[in-house]
């Protein structure tokens, strides 16, 4: 198996008596797209200061491409580029002269590709950073860091100020990035947009990880929404193996169903559902946002166990 891209084991970070990172793990591989979420104070930012030789760890192991960042910054951040979700620039330069700098500092540009993306964000290189908006200053960042010759994308909040549709052209850049074999670190507030493009996430809180898997690992324990109509009462349903939450209400002679259910069951019920002769079947399984909450949620049981 190759190297991670990052690698992450036991990071704790102090500041004072403030334990900002508690023991976080986490593991990037190479050509994944890796989601990383947590809520303000998490560590989240604190965690990528550090990947980028920032600041030093107080203990754990950090790598990235195989090299600790802080005893030599330049050999890891050769190969990445990065994008922060408050970008400051120059305000007195043009964008096209930011992009410039910004180039040689990435370690080698796609110019090519650099002026596909400033078509594709709808940026005016030609105006001055004072004259920009928050929008448009982000947009010289990603334009920047997605023209980078660079095998490590980090993106810290990388679409913040930006409008749905260039969220969209976003989004679509980040897939490309990772169809030529480039690997993204995306951490988001914004969990529909990792959700759309993360392989794998992971979820942070305090300092540390509670949860790393693929969405669909992650939806493998948590419960499913199914919405069913039927023309007689399903038989048993509520008091079946996995069923939560199950309402069944008779409108205009037919049987309105709705219930959770956990994924193993899901087969079982829905045979349960065709029993009762099934007119119409949704089946809803969570959205990241739910595993979020649900992680959250279990995280709390497992300290209220430990205290």
């Amino acid at each position: 198996m190759s190297r991670p891209v990052i690698h992450i084991n036991a990071l704790t970070k102090t500041f004072g008596k403030v334990r900002a990172i508690d023991g976080l793990d986490l593991t990037v591989q190479p050509g994944e797209v890796h989601g990383f979420l947590g809520p303000n104070g998490a560590g989240k930012s604190t965690t990528i200061r550090i990947l980028l030789g920032l600041i030093r760890a107080t203990g754990g192991r950090v790598e990235v491409f195989g090299t600790d960042p802080w005893r030599e910054p330049a050999r890891s951040n050769e190969r990445l580029a990065y994008v922060a979700g408050d970008v400051a620039l120059w305000p007195g330069l043009t964008g096209g002269q930011c992009l410039d700098i910004l180039g040689s500092t990435h370690g080698g540009v796609d110019l090519r590709r650099r002026d596909d993306l400033i078509e594709r964000f709808d940026l005016d290189p030609t105006k001055r950073i004072r004259d920009y908006s928050k929008g448009n200053r982000q947009k010289v960042a990603l334009v920047a860091a997605l023209a980078a010759a660079a095998d490590l994308l980090i993106l810290d909040e990388p679409t913040s100020g930006l409008d749905p549709l260039m969220e969209q052209a976003f989004q679509q850049c980040v897939r490309e990035r990772r169809q030529e074999g480039a690997t993204v670190l995306l951490s988001s507030h914004i969990l529909g947009e990792v959700e759309a493009l993360a392989d794998r996430v992971s979820i942070i809180r305090r300092g540390r990880t509670v949860t790393t898997g693929s969405i669909a690992d992650l939806r493998r324990h948590t419960r499913t929404t199914v919405h069913a109509v039927t023309a007689a009462v399903p038989d048993g349903l509520a008091q079946a193996a996995g069923v939560a939450d199950c309402v069944c209400e008779t409108v205009d002679g037919r049987v309105d169903t709705r219930l959770t259910i956990d994924a193993e069951h899901l087969n079982a019920t829905i045979g349960r559902l065709h029993a009762a002769r099934l007119l119409t079947l949704t089946v809803a399984p969570p959205s990241l946002d739910a595993l979020f909450l649900h992680t959250y949620r279990e995280d709390d049981k497992v300290m209220e166990v430990t205290r």
